[in-house]
């Protein structure tokens, strides 16, 4: 199956399972904006956990804030948003859409990488084991001319992007002949900036109105607490400071599905150091947040690093982990070595000073900083694009499961009688009204018991209990794993530890110490 067809699978499995809805659905939605459902919902909040309690619960030196959405409008003069933080956008004319002119290119470059694999797969094919990649790379005259081709677009574009040459950007759409997805012509008009931000007003009437912004990131309302938490914490250098909240970006491009919204929610983490070891604490980092993604098992061969070539006017270094989305290897998180840029803008624009005394040398300075900053709408996004899963069963069934990480997993367990008489609902209920406490569960006696395993097979239920005519007799029950579908007899009073053990963040926690 093709992996755009799988991708609409998806979304449409999303929407269907209560994972995530069109905002104002009765209202034909909005554009770039999403719900989260009942199940969505848990599955967000797991996975926030799992970052929180790896950054707070596992480092000493890491303390939690939560800031406002609406901040004083000089912040963002100071962080530089005000003045650059624009995308370079073109229209074409016959379709009168608009695109990122920086997203049409890459598209074409991704295009020649494309080119580039088919033809290594079509040699790997012929010639079997014997085959020789590097060697095939390197000497066949296709994929070397497509290869020079691409690095030459590549460095064409990086000279561009870093120089932002609107003009040049607009020549290199031309020279490669890209064309509108939509109207199929190059019709298009200059490329141009966009601020991203949006704007809103605060005051009581329209002629004593200030305009502020909603925060395009949540970083910000870190620098500018990150006095008030040093002191209060007593906080010594290196010490991180996280947060998850909202942010808004006026997205102009917005497309598959989640990846990229107007409105969002980022899990950032600003870790303070002394200047001249910022290097080795961003290797750290960069280390560290890849261990926690492959923690989930989702395979190492789906995650890559991608370092930046044009870097952002705060940072000295920058990374992204991509993970392999059915559309391709994206950016769910970045890795970045602010410098003391923000700091630094921040005392100029309050004329306060925030610099660190530091205690064991007597001096005071402004801390670089180190930035991880993770999407959680990404992560979602990456969770179940790997979960998702068509399987074909014995007898030519078919069966939809999500195979999520247990510890995240929206619903843990789901508690079932086998039917609805002979007393098993009761024994049912008891059970699920002890496990309650503990997990999130389900009670589900409607239809089938197949149709029931198939429908939390679908939710990404790990385990589901069901209570027979033998439980009253032997004081156990059939407990069905989601993954192997294989069944076990087990004792009601060891259900907790043993569903513990197997569901737990604690489980996922260990694989990072």
């Amino acid at each position: 199956m093709a992996q755009e067809d799988v991708f609409k699978k998806i979304v449409s499995h999303c929407k269907e399972y209560g994972f995530v809805f069109p905002s104002s659905d009765i209202y034909d939605g909005l554009a770039a904006v999403y719900d989260y459902g009942q199940n969505g919902v848990e599955l967000k909040n797991n996975i926030k956990q799992y970052w929180w309690q790896s950054m707070v619960l596992l480092h000493d030196n890491i303390v939690g804030l939560d800031s406002a959405i609406f901040m004083h409008p000089t912040v963002w003069k100071a962080s530089g948003h005000v003045d650059a933080f624009n995308d370079p956008l073109i229209d074409n004319r016959d379709s009168k859409k608009r695109y990122r002119a920086d997203v049409l290119i890459e598209d074409q470059i991704a295009k020649y990488d494309e080119k580039i694999n088919k033809e290594v797969a079509k040699a790997a094919k012929r010639f079997g084991d014997a085959f020789d990649e590097a060697q095939f790379r390197a000497t066949n005259a296709r994929v070397l001319e497509h290869q020079a081709k691409r690095d030459a677009l590549h460095e064409r574009y990086s000279r561009a992007m870093n120089a932002m040459d609107l003009a040049e950007l607009k020549q290199i759409i031309l020279d490669e002949e890209i064309v509108c997805p939509i109207s199929g012509t190059r019709n298009w008009t200059d490329v141009r900036q966009f601020n991203l931000m949006f704007k809103t007003e605060v005051g009581s009437t329209a002629d004593g109105a200030s305009t502020i912004y909603l925060r395009p990131e949540t970083a910000q309302g870190i620098f500018v607490n990150y006095l008030n938490v040093q002191k209060t914490g007593r906080m010594k250098l290196p010490f991180g400071i996280a947060q998850i909240g909202k942010a808004f970006r006026n997205e102009i491009v917005a497309r598959q599905f989640i990846f990229r919204m107007r409105e969002f929610e980022q899990m950032e983490m600003q870790f303070f150091v002394k200047p001249g070891t910022e290097m080795d604490w961003f290797r750290y980092w960069k280390e560290t947040r890849m261990k926690w993604h492959q923690a989930l098992g989702f395979g190492a061969e789906n995650y890559r690093f991608h370092d930046h070539e044009k870097l952002a006017h705060y940072a000295n270094a920058a990374c992204d982990i991509e993970f392999r989305m059915p559309f391709g290897f994206k950016e769910v998180e970045g890795i970045h070595s602010r410098t003391d840029f923000d700091l630094r803008q921040h005392e100029k624009f309050s004329g306060r000073s925030i610099k660190y005394f530091d205690p064991e040398t007597n001096e005071s300075y402004t801390p670089y900083d180190i930035e991880t900053s993770i999407g959680v709408d990404r992560m979602f996004l990456s969770v179940l694009c790997h979960a998702y899963t068509e399987e074909q069963l014995e007898g030519g069934e078919t069966r939809v499961v999500l195979r999520l990480p247990a510890a995240l997993a929206p619903v843990k367990l789901a508690v079932m009688p086998l039917t609805k008489k002979d007393g098993l609902p009761e024994q049912a209920r008891a059970i699920y009204d002890d496990l309650k406490f503990h997990f999130n569960c389900q009670y589900d006696e409607k239809d089938s018991i197949g149709k029931r395993y198939r429908r939390q097979d679908a939710v990404g239920t790990p385990y589901c209990i069901t209570v027979d005519h033998d439980t009253a007799t032997d004081g156990c029950v059939t407990l069905r794993d989601r993954d192997t579908m294989q069944q076990e007899r087990v004792p009601v009073e060891s259900l907790r530890q043993r569903l513990e053990e197997a569901v737990s963040l604690t489980s996922l926690l260990k694989k990072l110490a």
